[in-house]
């Protein structure tokens, strides 16, 4: 099977840097014009520029933030607006803050929910008429964390399970609908993840000790290009993850 995206739209959160950019590059590399959101609009721009040379693709930058309903509805409209329609929306917006509950503050508490659970419901959302009448993808990625019981940052670790149970769960309300569902769980991913808090993950590993930004954005590739059939769960952890007591 084919595995072109030729002249479909998707959208992006949090397409800014790691997993995100690297979506958008192997989203656009397969054909598709590709719709950048995030709250940086300089870093979007440069990506834009960089998939319009590289791909021969068209973009729109929409700076979002995704914990503002109204800057996830004006994303949706935006690329209708622009596009005539959505085929995939890749819900990859996401952080960690903290860790231990005892410690953890309120807005550190709910920045990670607004950020991880509300932002994935209003995209989905709104997204979905519209995925609906293209029989679009609309991919979520989850976490390790949201698969088993972990001491580190457990708030973090439920806003995954949250992601994985509702994107489960719409799976089964739309999948007569033609529309297909994946989540897709890394493990570490050697990006700016955990800078909030410290070293990124991109400095704390060495290359080839943890999964890379484009080893996600080609399963995404892939799961955003089935047709009739959908790829319902994508788990890609470093190798030696399992031996760890998590």
């Amino acid at each position: 099977m084919s595995e072109t995206l030729e002249q479909q739209t998707a959208i992006v959160t949090g397409a800014s840097s790691g997993i995100g950019a690297a979506t958008c590059h192997e989203l656009a590399a397969a054909g598709a014009n590709v719709v950048l959101a995030a709250r940086s609009e300089d870093r979007l721009r440069e990506l834009a520029d960089d998939l319009e040379a590289d791909h021969d693709v068209e973009t729109l930058v929409v700076p979002t933030d995704v914990r503002e309903e109204d800057d996830v509805d004006a994303l949706i409209e935006a690329t209708v607006n622009r596009f005539g329609g959505i085929d995939v929306l890749v819900n990859n917006a996401g952080l960690a803050r903290g860790s231990d509950v005892e410690s953890l503050s309120t807005d550190e508490y709910e920045t990670m929910q607004e950020t991880n659970v509300d932002g994935v419901f209003y995209a989905t959302r709104a997204a979905i008429p519209h995925v609906r009448e293209r029989g679009g993808h609309l991919i979520f990625v989850g976490s390790f964390a949201g698969q088993y019981p972990r001491p580190f940052n457990p708030v973090y670790a439920a806003s995954k399970w949250w992601v994985r149970g509702f994107a489960k769960s719409v799976a089964a309300q739309v999948g007569d609908d033609g529309v297909g569902v994946t989540v897709v769980n890394p493990s570490e991913v050697r990006s700016q993840f955990g800078s909030a808090d410290g070293d990124p993950f991109a400095e704390r590993f060495d290359e080839g000790e943890a999964t890379e930004p484009g080893e996600i954005a080609e399963a995404i590739r892939f799961a955003a290009s089935r047709e009739g059939s959908s790829v319902t769960e994508l788990d890609l952890y470093r190798r030696d993850k399992l031996a760890d007591t998590f």
